[in-house]
Order: C-alpha cells, then sequence, then structure tokens
C-alpha cells in the first residue's frame, strides 16, 4: 500500500529487527513518519511504495539495529558522576584515593564538598575498611564524602558527619547502621540505609542549574553510545530520596535539550501519589514516562548485606547471612497496595533468600489481582538464585533484569563469599534463555560505565571489559549468542519498561530509535566487539549523533 508521507527511508545489508525468533541481520529498509516506523521490508518495495521525493539513507553494510536500552541506571549519579563536580575512582588505596581526592578538591567551587564514588576496599592493597581518620586529616575544614563503588555504603569525614548532624549517639534507620570502634566512637561509615538517608544532604550544593548541564552533557555521551532510552531507577527506599529529578528533565524538555526516552521509576511508599502525578502528567509525553514503582529489599553480597537462606561461607559472625533493607511484611504490604491498584514494581534482590521471598509477593500479588494488565514485575540485579526459583520467574512472567558487567566486579569474590556450590547459579543468562525467561540488560550506572559495547561484550564472553579475566569466561556454560544479548538490551528492556508495544524492535507502529554500527555483533569475532564504532543514532526518527 502506497505511503502517503515519509520523513525519511533507512535502509542497509545488515538489519536486526530484535524480534523474537528472527536471529540474523538481513537486507532491510525503514520507512519513518514523524517518530514512528511505518513500513519495514525489502529495500525495493518499501521505496516504491514510498512518495519519489522521500529521502533515502543508505548505510551500505552497515549494521543497524534497534537503539540500546539501558534498563537499570541512575541518571542522577551517572550525569554528576560524569560533570568536574565528583571524581569517579575506586584508587588502589586508602591513601592513594584520599590523595586523589585532595588533588580533585583544588579545581572545586568554594561551596562544594568533596564527593567521590568508586571505592572497593576489598580490592585495595591492602584491602582494609577505611575510617574517618585519613579524610579528617587530608580535609580538616571541609566536608568529604565518599561513596562506595558498590553504592551502597558512605565513608564520611568528621566535618561531614559535623554538617549532617550524625553524632555517636545517633539512631541510623532502620536497615542501616552507622559503624563505630571499640571505644564506640563513630568510624565515618554507613551502611545502606543509613547512608542512603544522608547522601542527598551531601549534594545539596550543586544546585538544579549544574545539574541540569550534567544530565544534557550525559544524553550527548548516551547517544555517543547508541543509548536511545533509559530506565531511570529509584536509589533510596525512603521518601523523598529517590534522586528521580523529574524538575530536571521536564527543564531539560521545554528548553528542546532532552536527548534520550526516560522512564522513571520513583520509590515504593505507603503514599502512592508520586508515582501517580508523573503518570498523569507524562500521558501523552512521548519521551518520559513513569511506568512503575523501585524498592530494596536486600544490599550486596561483597558487604555481607545481600540476603541469603543459608550463611555465607565466609562469616563474619555466628549465623551472617545478610539482612532485608525492608522487612518482608512491610514489602508485602507494599507490593500488594501497588498491584491492587494496576502497578508494576522492580524490586532489587541480590541473594538468594531475597529472590525468594520476593517472588512469594509477587505470586501473591498475582493470585489476588491477577499479572500486571500494562507492564510487568520485574527483579533487579538476581545475582545468585535457588534453583527452584529460575521457573517460577517464568511462570510469574517476571523480567530478569541484570548487568551483565557486574559479572567481574569482584574477581573471586561469589566463590569467597558463596561458596563453589551456589556460585554455579549466578547471572544465568544461557539457563534464563533456555527457559524461556524474559530478561532487560543495563549497566547500573554508575556502579558500571554506561559502555554499550561493554554490555554486550561480557554478556557474550563473560569475561571483564577492562582485563579480559577470565580466559574462556567465568562460568562459561552461560555464555549467550550475540543476538541474544542484543534482544536482551534493546527488545527485553523495553518489556522491563513496560512499553515493549512502542519500543525495543524494528516493526511498524513503534518509535524510530535506532542504532547504526560500523560492524556486525552477530558476525564478528567477541573479542572484536569492543572496537565497534557507533556510527549513527537515531531516536524518534531524528539523527542525534553521527560520527
Amino acid at each position: 500500500m502506497p505511503m502517503q508521507h515519509i520523513d525519511r527511508i533507512i535502509r542497509s545489508k545488515n538489519v536486526f529487527t530484535a524480534q523474537d525468533g528472527i536471529d540474523a541481520a538481513r537486507e532491510l529498509a525503514i520507512a519513518i513518519a514523524g517518530d514512528r516506523i511505518v513500513a519495514v521490508g525489502a529495500p525495493d518495495d518499501v521505496i516504491a511504495a514510498a512518495p519519489a521525493a522521500a529521502p533515502v539513507v543508505d548505510y551500505g553494510e552497515q549494521f543497524i539495529c534497534p537503539g540500546f536500552h539501558d534498563a537499570h541506571l541512575h541518571f542522577f549519579h551517572t550525569s554528576v558522576g560524569s560533570s568536574p563536580y565528583m571524581l569517579m575512582d575506586m584508587g588502589t588505596s586508602e591513601a592513594a584515593l584520599v590523595q586523589h581526592a585532595l588533588e580533585f578538591s583544588q579545581d572545586l567551587p568554594d561551596d562544594a564538598w568533596v564527593v567521590t564514588q568508586g571505592w572497593r576496599d576489598y580490592r585495595w592493597d591492602p584491602p582494609e575498611h577505611p575510617t574517618k581518620a585519613s579524610l579528617d586529616t587530608a580535609f580538616p575544614d571541609r566536608p568529604c564524602v565518599m561513596y562506595s563503588g558498590d553504592g551502597h555504603t558512605l565513608w564520611l569525614n568528621s566535618r561531614a558527619l559535623e554538617a549532617l548532624g550524625v553524632t555517636r549517639d545517633s539512631e541510623p534507620p532502620a536497615g542501616g547502621s552507622y559503624d563505630k570502634d571499640a571505644n564506640g566512637e563513630l568510624t565515618g561509615i554507613a551502611h545502606e540505609a543509613a547512608a542512603m538517608q544522608l547522601l542527598p544532604r551531601c549534594l545539596e550544593w550543586l544546585g538544579e542549574d549544574r545539574i541540569a548541564s550534567a544530565y544534557a552533557d550525559q544524553m550527548r555521551r548516551m547517544a555517543e553510545q547508541g543509548i536511545t532510552s533509559i530506565c531511570d531507577m529509584s536509589l533510596m527506599p525512603m521518601p523523598g530520596c529517590d534522586f528521580i529529578r523529574d524538575d530536571v528533565y521536564d527543564k531539560l524538555q521545554a528548553a528542546g535539550k532532552l536527548g534520550i526516552r526516560a522512564h522513571l521509576f520513583p520509590t515504593l511508599l505507603d503514599d502512592q501519589s508520586r508515582l501517580e502525578e508523573l503518570q498523569t502528567r507524562y500521558a501523552n509525553n512521548a519521551l518520559l514516562s513513569a511506568p512503575g514503582f523501585k524498592q530494596f529489599f536486600d544490599g550486596v553480597s561483597s558487604e555481607h548485606t545481600a540476603y541469603l537462606t543459608e550463611p555465607y561461607t565466609n562469616p563474619r559472625f555466628p549465623g551472617d547471612q545478610g539482612r532485608l533493607t525492608v522487612p518482608a511484611e512491610r514489602m508485602r504490604k507494599l507490593v500488594l497496595a501497588a498491584a491492587e491498584r494496576g502497578h508494576t514494581v522492580r524490586i532489587h534482590v541480590i541473594g538468594d533468600g531475597a529472590i525468594h521471598a520476593a517472588l512469594d509477593i509477587f505470586e501473591e500479588a498475582a493470585e489476588l489481582y491477577g499479572l500486571p494488565q500494562h507492564g510487568h514485575n520485574t527483579l533487579e540485579h538476581l545475582e545468585n538464585l535457588l534453583p527452584e526459583d529460575i521457573d517460577r520467574l517464568r511462570k510469574l512472567n517476571v523480567v530478569a533484569s541484570s548487568q551483565p558487567c557486574h559479572i567481574t566486579l569482584d574477581p573471586g569474590g561469589p566463590e569467597r563469599d558463596l561458596g563453589l556450590e551456589r556460585s554455579r547459579i549466578m547471572w544465568p543468562f544461557a539457563t534464563y534463555k533456555q527457559r524461556g525467561i524474559r530478561q532487560a540488560f543495563g549497566t547500573d550506572s554508575p556502579i558500571t560505565a554506561v559502555t554499550s559495547m561493554n554490555v554486550l561484550y561480557t554478556a557474550i564472553t563473560r569475561q571483564d571489559p577492562k582485563s579480559h579475566w577470565p580466559e574462556g569466561g567465568w562460568l562459561p556454560s552461560e555464555r549467550i549468542d550475540a543476538a541474544t544479548a542484543l534482544r536482551n538490551y534493546t527488545l527485553g528492556s523495553a518489556y522491563a519498561a513496560g512499553d515493549e508495544q512502542n519500543l525495543g524492535s524494528l516493526e511498524p507502529g513503534k518509535y524510530a530509535d535506532l542504532v547504526v554500527l560500523d560492524q556486525n555483533p552477530l558476525t564478528i569475532d567477541p573479542q572484536e566487539l569492543q572496537a565497534t564504532k557507533v556510527q549513527a543514532t537515531y531516536l524518534a526518527g531524528n539523527l542525534i549523533y553521527e560520527r
């Protein structure tokens, strides 16, 4: 059937649509009208059906696929972390990181706190937990806050503790703690909910203009990576601490500077009005939406705060099996209340105990209210699972949202903390595929970098994107093919965002979000994947990046 109006036709000999069941790239043309795809087919047929004046962009043999979709990141910290206002550094030791922070602080504005993100004491030499003493020496008069690489711990100096009003007698919020030494003095370390409650106050000095500038810069960097969509996930489980800055997105959109499709997931609370207000405001907004809620159920394995069904292999005290950040009954009431109103929930779960408990809650919600009519409940991270819980994901239509680059963040850590038996069922991408479980991929940025080729490389090889360790891949039986990795990073992420009807594959009726690569990931050696370059990125039919 002839097409009345076409803004452009894009063609290539290697187009991967990411549709289920189609694993090869084919010679296709994509006709675009406005922000939507109106036809996909053989180039001669699509061009013949279009008006003669319709421009045709021929990418030859370059590879075209849907725009990448980061299904789980924290855009505030990603943006600020890439700005001049925060130092992103793991450090090689406590002393080395403090010295680097001291050098970094010389160029900060006078009103700035010194803020870093990335330290991982278990990867330092020596691998020792830091204290405020070194920070007090370096920064006796300026607040300094160092945010851990796993995003669950703060390391603060005395000046910061004083400014925040935290003393040895302060009571931490439920699910959090302030570390103390043998004399009952604060060490400067705050864990989980205690850290999350403090962090927003540590960043108040930034102000809206600096944040908006950082957001716009980050969106340009995302386009260079071929990323057209994100799920901006709440970072904190307490009221007013989600770091979902809809005000900044709105400001950029009003100025014509919104360069990404953003799905916002605020914190699930008793009061559901924040999500519902966002849903009303963005009801007719093509670039901004609020599909559902986010909550936290446990911490991370490296700090023994992920919740396990059995104690850690290397317990720090008798019965050490982590803890839930939200009591199970509290999470149950929150999720059931959301389900009753038709809202989906995405839950941070890393340990097998938290995963099992979350699935129990989703199961009860399905029995009471049925599966969500719009969107999908999703589990985030799910690092080590009980074998019987894998099939429950499919039964309950729960999306498994993983971040491939997490796999090699802590070399030897899973075996150290969980032992060999439990470590065999971690990030089981191939098993998910075999069992028919929908997967979504992201980065959890700033925990790992927003680098699209690293996401694909690590998912396919199960090797670290920097060291390429280990040879052959960690748990190589769970490696997946490139087509599956690409589908997880496009269509799978659209499922996690509850928008697979509009996003994630190159089909008529869907948004014209796509990326052009200079190599075909389906046919090249996976070890060459990281050298693949993004040639062009289209958002809503518009070219937003060209190399």
